[in-house]
């Protein structure tokens, strides 16, 4: 079981297992995160302070899918 999604997750990087980078976190609602798979530097720095949000190009990603979350958020190798 990894640490929840909180707020506090949004402008992290995602990465994979194996560390190359998928996006950063855009929005975190519930169990879930909106990542942003190329972020602009503007919404990189909007994400950071909170203010960034979900849009059409986003995916999700559920608790069910990390390995872990630290100052990354990690995804489990097997998805």
């Amino acid at each position: 079981m990894t640490t929840p999604l909180t707020e506090d997750d949004v402008g992290k990087t995602v990465v994979d297992v194996e560390g190359k980078e998928l996006g950063i976190v855009a929005k975190v609602d519930g169990s879930r995160a909106a990542v942003d798979p190329n972020p602009s530097v503007a919404e990189q720095v909007l994400a950071s302070v909170g203010w960034e949000g979900e849009d059409d190009e986003d995916y999700v990603v559920t608790e069910d899918m990390l390995e872990r979350v630290d100052n990354e958020v990690v995804l489990r190798g097997e998805l």
